[in-house]
């Protein structure tokens, strides 16, 4: 039976599980790291998570390969971002006021170490420039809607407006995330801008479905809202897990939350 040690962090409800990937060559299934991201991500039959990263760690420094819970990969997460530099934060003991660095499939990132408050850890993430910014008529599930979609890295499709019931929040989020205008899948947000400076969203997550809170996902929608829907430039994004703030400089997007690592521990891989 082979061990394989691990973490878990959460921010705003968003959970990750982080392995170094040493540990995962250990114990990797059939099918390579994104059949391991299916099971360890399974919340009745393994640990359970959002996704899983698989992590090198350097200087105040990282590397990170993300999974969904469904085992495909994906190549960013801002919240993901955040709670892996509070593994390097932790682990090397740093204060305040320093900067840690993220290697992703979406580039290498900066993250500028506010605060920290017992295990919580608070970032400002430099996520770069929203990139493929338009909107599109969709049609979907007989009817047509106008969405914004862009990448922050990662792809993302925006519908503005009061939000969606439960019932219909559950019907369009699938549909839109597998939409064929998006062959490799999208992450889907519904924005209502409540008032200049305040955005409130619900989020389908591309891979992994309803999240309490999605990083990327909150900036896609600052963009849109402040590109089509009359928001400022710098708002709070609130979503069910809580509030992030959302910055769009000349210089890219900032998001600013934070992230805590919530458990240590070993899955017996009986596999």
């Amino acid at each position: 039976m082979a061990v394989l040690r691990l973490a878990k962090a959460q921010a705003y409800g968003n959970d990750f599980l982080l392995v170094s990937l040493e540990a995962a060559a250990l114990v990797s299934p059939a099918g390579g790291p994104g059949a391991l991201a299916l099971v360890l991500c399974d919340r009745h039959r393994a640990v359970g998570a959002d996704g899983l990263i698989l992590y090198t760690v350097g200087d105040r420094s990282a590397t990170m390969r993300l999974f969904n819970a469904d085992g495909s990969p994906s190549e960013l997460s801002g919240n993901g971002l955040r709670c892996l530099a509070a593994l390097v934060a932790r682990a090397q003991d740093l204060q305040a006021s320093g900067v840690v660095t993220v290697e992703t499939g979406a580039g290498v990132k900066t993250l500028e170490f506010l605060e920290r408050d017992r295990q919580r850890y608070t970032f400002r993430a430099s996520l770069g420039p929203p990139t493929d910014l338009r909107q599109v008529t969709l049609p979907v599930l007989g009817e047509t809607l106008t969405a914004s979609v862009l990448r922050m890295g990662n792809p993302q499709c925006v519908v503005l407006g009061p939000l969606p019931d439960a019932d219909r929040f559950t019907r369009l989020g699938p549909a839109l995330a597998t939409h064929t205008m998006f062959p490799a899948g999208t992450n889907v947000e519904f924005a209502h801008v409540e008032a200049e400076g305040l955005v409130r969203v619900l989020i389908w997550e591309r891979g992994v479905g309803p999240t309490a809170s999605s990083g990327t996902g909150a900036a896609a929608a600052a963009v849109a809202a402040a590109t089509y829907g009359g928001a400022a430039r710098d708002v709070d994004v609130i979503s069910a897990g809580g509030t992030q703030r959302v910055e769009w400089r000349e210089d890219g997007v900032h998001l600013t939350g934070w992230a805590e690592i919530v458990l240590d521990g070993e899955w017996l891989a009986t596999s």
